[in-house]
């Protein structure tokens, strides 16, 4: 389990217009790291249509936002187009992210299946975690105004 004050571990993934994202290439920003169980899902749909209508208040702090899940680049490049999601949705298949940031859940769904808990992860300019949020429950959604409130603060 990763703590606020832990350095961030670094990945690199796939984005879902086949750009590659290094997390550690964005060093000296802040960074949300929104990781959701599944795309089209009811609470995953609102959680990255929230954080997507929130790019303005996010882009005044100059703060990236990411969504990670374990979905592949052809289901969240659907995702993101028929939800006019504006920030890079990453794929992470092998769970490389998932696990190293421990929030990999077995049997979502479907036996053997891996996903990821819903969770926010902040990560200061330096690299160190600054927030962290993990959900109880899949079913559970980030509670927002305390993500802004600390991305202002």
């Amino acid at each position: 389990m990763l703590n606020v004050g832990d350095k961030a571990p670094d990945f690199t993934l796939m984005a879902y217009d086949r750009s590659m994202v290094t997390l550690s290439e964005h060093t000296g920003n802040r960074i949300i790291l929104a990781f959701y169980p599944a795309a089209f899902t009811g609470v995953c749909t609102t959680e990255i249509c929230t954080f997507s209508d929130s790019l303005t208040k996010l882009s005044e702090s100059d703060t990236i936002i990411f969504g990670i899940s374990a979905d592949n680049v052809f289901a969240n490049k659907i995702f993101a187009e028929q939800n006019n999601i504006k920030f890079p949705l990453l794929c992470d298949v092998e769970r490389t992210a998932i696990k190293a940031y421990g929030v990999d859940i077995e049997n979502f769904g479907a036996p053997g299946y891996v996903a990821s808990q819903r969770s926010i992860f902040v990560i200061e300019e330096d690299g160190s975690i600054g927030y962290v949020w993990i959900a109880e429950n899949p079913g559970i959604e980030p509670k927002y105004s305390e993500v802004f409130d600390y991305i202002k603060s």
